[in-house]
């Protein structure tokens, strides 16, 4: 399988780094795109294998599957030509997949895939499986340290002051729906879990700023017919960007790995 990748920020970087150290068998880094050509040459450079270097359009034309791994701004320009080509999408700004039914279309009628991989939470299998029945409920808390919500526009335009808050603030409560308009590179694991289980309009989300944390915390709960179940982790940052856990692109190469595996565990 040619993996293609776009973006390599933290997740991009490390999923090309096992890529060319042939640590995921049956697939080979086949070319790279990135906003800066620059950074990317110097990328590519680092890099045992020759890659080449594509723009963000035209990446899937050699690639089999292609890695979104972009600011949620630059989104469609990976995915629109990924999926109108028929390749498989590998979608790490969940974000952008909420309301997009034409995306999903477009996928369909070329024989496209979109795969949201489980990134920073746990629990999707669960979730996949109770949904089979009939779930009730389900609501996700996501309580961040406040350097990691200062930048965000909602913050700025608000007005609302974070520097030197003693105790937990809740920042917004609503529909996962509701919040991603207003956090859209907040709000992956909880697209995520919408995704799988009731959907965006119906799933509840509350994000939190904890001065007492240091890490990201997601804590989902879900109450259905077959199972009720709590779930809740604390990712450790990735080296490259503490704004992204590690466990990110862990869940990428763990994807990748099963594709070409004789044995699967888990939905």
């Amino acid at each position: 399988m040619k993996i293609g990748i776009a973006g390599i920020g933290a997740v991009g970087s490390a999923v090309a780094r096992a890529l060319d150290r042939g640590e995921i068998p049956g697939c080979e880094l086949a070319a790279i795109a990135a906003r800066d050509e620059s950074r990317a040459e110097r990328f590519i450079s680092s890099l045992s294998g020759g890659v080449p270097h594509r723009s963000l359009s035209g990446l899937a034309r050699n690639c089999d599957i292609v890695l979104e791994a972009l600011p949620p701004v630059m989104f469609e320009a990976v995915a629109i030509p990924t999926l109108a080509a028929g390749k498989t999408l590998i979608a790490m700004s969940a974000s952008q997949l909420l309301g997009r039914e034409d995306l999903i279309e477009m996928g369909r009628a070329a024989g496209g895939r979109i795969v949201v991989p489980s990134g920073a939470m746990l629990g999707l299998d669960a979730l996949k499986a109770v949904a089979v029945g009939n779930i009730r409920e389900v609501s996700i808390i996501t309580r961040k340290p406040p350097v990691s919500l200062l930048t965000a526009p909602y913050i700025l335009r608000s007005g609302i002051d974070l520097d030197g808050i003693k105790e937990a603030v809740c920042i917004l409560k609503g529909s996962v729906t509701e919040i991603a308009r207003e956090f859209p590179a907040n709000v992956n694991v909880a697209a995520a879990v919408s995704l799988a289980g009731l959907g965006p309009d119906r799933t509840l989300m509350e994000i939190w700023a904890d001065p007492n944390l240091t890490v990201n915390t997601h804590t989902v709960r879900v109450q259905s017919d077959s199972s009720d179940f709590s779930v809740s982790i604390q990712n450790r940052p990735s080296d490259e960007n503490p704004a992204t856990g590690r466990i990110t692109s862990q869940s990428v190469i763990a994807y990748l790995r099963q594709l070409n595996s004789v044995v699967r565990i888990g939905t």
